[in-house]
Parts: structure tokens; C-alpha cells; sequence
């Protein structure tokens, strides 16, 4: 069975150098997620890759991690020692010595509001990368706390993860509090190490999510998001089970346009009486979802099964799990994403197709929707046959462009009607894709 490529941590070990607090810039990177860099700002943290073969550092993630709150919304949000302006810079210098000059600025980062970032670097030519933090929590003396890792993606960005939820979801995929969900899922197989970014909030419902997630993806450059609300949504029935549903649904939708992978788990089990009296209706609505978008979306790890069958993981309140619980969903979650993800063909890139991300439209796979789409799904209905997936031999497309060129919604394969479709968004007579 087809597996999907690797984006493997670099960085670990390689010599870190930072200027306010030298003695602690190993502990960026280190094997421990609960031990930090800690700085005071102004401040750097640099790493020499000088060691890490080429091929390897053509292209990199640099994501950077705190244990703060993800963003600053709703009541329980609490954040502290985040970077908020800061540079990502590369440098061509030897290895060895920390350059004092000769530093590129590649991105640059002002007013940041979340508790963790990825930057996509091109690092051809260059040996080091660093953050040059100039404030941390708005101002100039403030601390910074964090872990960054390098992972490399110069044969695709395939690896990488962005967890949305409430608080089982902040406590839960926190990568510091015990075995994260990339370490779990490097146990089961060593030639992954996903980069993990945590997107809890507690006490946010399906609506909050709505609101934010548009402006969440923008920063996010990974593929896969997990959007993991409805305990707080189904607690005292609070948001309303079809209301719940179409927030849901809007944020698939969402992540879907943005050209990623939406993962959807079910609410987890709870014996809270006002939790539990709503909990079947609830994750009706993600049955429902699972029927709708088809493969379009992954099952996420089965949250309600899992803990009904384990209630002793749930905590004195019923609907949190305790640590050793939080512990094992971590590993369900890696175990059942291995299954769903890691071993099957639809998640599947080739060193030779890694830049063909999901990106609804462009049939052709060259990172643009125009009307050479229309002219090859044409060409491929008319000389294939058959319509959809699973055509005749005589297909056109990649197999990863017919997934992006059926934007129909219908869930029918690729037909002239996804042809019709981009036609008449490029003429601007429909305003986006997938049109439902």
C-alpha cells in the first residue's frame, strides 16, 4: 500500500546559539518538549545546519512551539513568553561560528497573536537559520519561552498538522505534556515525525471556531487540520445540534478551499449528565458529515467509542480526561492516523508529485487554476471512457488531479460539470470552488 512521504525533523541536537541566554538554547531542541529556549527580548536563537545534507534543507519548515493558549479567544484564553515581532532569517556563512552579519530576512512577523508558527524557508545556498525576536508579548524586555524544530519538505509539504478544538484538544495535543502525538506516531513507524501544531482553546464552541478558522489557515501551510469541537457546543445543548453541523461544515469547507486535508474525529464521550444527554445528536451531525464529504475528509480518531470503552481515563468531571487518559487518546489519535492517513494510497506523494497538494480546480497540479484544467478534463473524459477515480488506464490526470479537479460536490468523479464549474469561475460567474 502506497504511503505518504516523510517531512522529517532535522534539527535535533544541531548546535543552537542564542544571545541573552546562551546556556539554554539547546533545550530548543532537544529530545524534551518540556524543556524551552528562554529569552528576553530582543533576542535570537540560531541553529547550524551546516551538517544536514543539502537535500535535506533545500526546503524547510521552521515551526516554533509554546505552551500558551492558541490564540487570544474566548474566556480561558491565557498566553505568555510568545514571540509577537519577530524575523525569520537564513545566512549562506560556514558552519561552526555563529555569523554575526550576512543575515537574510525571509519573513517577517509583526503583532502576532498565536502560541505557534510555521515558516516555509527556501534554505538553498544557506547553512543557518534563526529567529530574531524583537518583542515578545507586545513589548521590548519581555520574556520568550519556546521549542523550534526544523523539518525538511524539499520533497513536498505532506507531514504536517494543525489540531483545532476546545480544551480536551489544548490539554490533549499539547506535544510537552507527556508523549506527543509526532512522538506516538515515530513509535509506530521511525521514518515520520509530523510537525504538530496545537490549536486547543478552552471553553470555545463550533462557533468560535467558525469565526477564526479563515484566519487561522492563513497562517497554516500544512496540510491536514483537525477540527475538533462539540463538547462544549452539546454541554446544556448549547449551541443547537444543526447549528453545530453547519459550523462544522463551514470550517470543512474552509479548509478544503485552502487546498488541505480536513480531519474530523467524534465529540468525545462524557458521563456529564448535560454533556451526555446531548452527545447522540451531536455526533449525529458527524456521522452525517463523514456520509457527506466522502474521502474528502479523514475520520478522525473516535473519541466517543474510545472513551465509552474506557471510562476510567475520564477525570473527577466527567468530560475531561484525566492525564493518564489525555496520554492515551494521544496514542489513539497516532494509531488511528496511521491507519487513515500513513498507509493509505489517497495520502500518498511521490519524490517526483510532492508539490501536488489538494487545491481544488487545478486539475493539472501546477499550482494554478486557468483554463488548461478545462482543456485536460475534456481531454480525459473524452479519450478515457469512463468518468471519475477509477477511469480506464487511459487517464490524463494524476490521480491526485482528479481529486482536486471533481469540484462539483457531488462526490461523482470528474465530469463536465466540474469542467462548466472552473470555466465559470475563471469568467467570475461563480465566486469560488468547490461549488456546491
Amino acid at each position: 500500500m502506497a504511503e505518504i512521504v516523510p517531512n522529517p525533523l532535522i534539527s535535533r541536537g544541531v548546535p543552537a546559539y542564542s544571545e541573552t541566554n546562551p546556556s539554554t538554547a539547546s533545550a530548543a531542541n532537544d529530545e524534551h518538549y518540556y524543556s524551552f529556549w528562554s529569552g528576553t527580548a530582543p533576542d535570537k536563537l540560531a541553529y547550524d545546519l551546516s551538517e544536514i545534507p543539502e537535500k535535506q534543507r533545500k526546503t524547510v519548515i521552521a515551526v516554533w512551539y509554546t505552551t500558551s493558549t492558541f490564540d487570544k479567544v474566548g474566556s480561558y484564553a491565557s498566553q505568555n513568553m510568545i514571540p509577537t515581532d519577530y524575523t525569520v532569517e537564513v545566512n549562506a556563512a560556514d558552519g561552526g561560528k555563529c555569523p554575526e552579519s550576512g543575515w537574510e530576512i525571509v519573513e517577517t512577523v509583526e503583532n502576532n497573536s498565536l502560541a505557534s508558527r510555521e515558516h516555509v524557508v527556501d534554505m538553498a545556498g544557506y547553512n543557518w537559520i534563526r529567529l530574531n525576536i524583537a518583542k515578545s508579548d507586545g513589548k521590548t524586555g519581555g520574556q520568550v519561552s519556546l521549542n523550534l524544530d526544523i523539518h525538511t519538505v524539499s520533497d513536498g509539504i505532506a507531514d504536517s498538522w494543525l489540531f483545532l478544538g476546545d480544551s480536551i484538544t489544548a490539554c490533549g495535543m499539547n506535544n510537552c505534556y507527556g508523549t506527543g502525538f509526532a512522538t506516538h506516531l515515530h513509535n509506530l513507524d521511525d521514518r515520520y515525525f509530523p510537525i504538530q501544531e496545537n490549536g486547543g482553546i478552552g471553553g470555545i464552541t463550533s462557533s468560535d471556531g467558525k469565526n477564526n478558522i479563515d484566519r487561522w489557515l492563513e497562517t497554516f501551510p500544512g496540510k491536514f487540520v483537525s477540527i475538533a469541537y462539540g463538547t462544549n457546543d452539546a454541554w446544556g445543548d448549547q449551541t443547537g445540534a444543526e447549528t453545530y453541523y453547519y459550523n462544522t461544515k463551514y470550517m470543512i469547507d474552509a479548509v478544503l478551499k485552502s487546498g488541505k486535508v480536513p480531519v474530523l474525529p467524534k465529540i468525545p464521550f462524557s458521563i456529564e449528565k448535560g454533556v451526555a444527554d446531548n452527545l447522540a445528536k451531536y455526533n449525529a451531525m458527524i456521522d452525517r458529515l463523514w456520509t457527506e464529504y466522502g474521502d474528502k475528509l479523514v475520520k478522525g480518531a473516535d473519541l466517543e467509542a474510545f472513551l465509552g470503552e474506557h471510562t476510567e481515563y475520564l477525570s473527577g468531571d466527567g468530560v475531561h480526561p484525566s492525564d493518564v487518559g489525555y496520554e492515551a487518546i494521544r496514542k489513539f489519535w497516532a494509531e488511528t492516523m496511521y491507519n487513515n492517513v500513513y498507509t493509505n494510497s489517497k495520502f500518498s506523494t511521490s519524490t517526483d508529485d510532492a508539490v501536488e497538494t489538494l487545491k481544488y480546480g487545478d486539475a493539472n497540479c501546477d499550482g494554478e487554476i486557468n483554463m488548461g484544467d478545462v482543456v485536460l478534463i475534456m481531454q480525459n473524459i473524452a479519450d478515457s471512457g469512463k468518468y471519475g477515480l477509477h477511469g480506464s488506464d487511459k487517464s490524463h490526470i494524476t490521480e491526485n488531479g482528479l481529486k482536486n479537479a471533481d469540484v462539483s460536490g457531488n462526490n461523482d468523479g470528474v465530469t463536465l460539470n466540474d469542467a462548466l464549474a472552473i470555466q465559470k469561475y475563471k469568467l467570475d460567474l461563480i465566486k469560488s470552488l468547490p461549488e456546491e
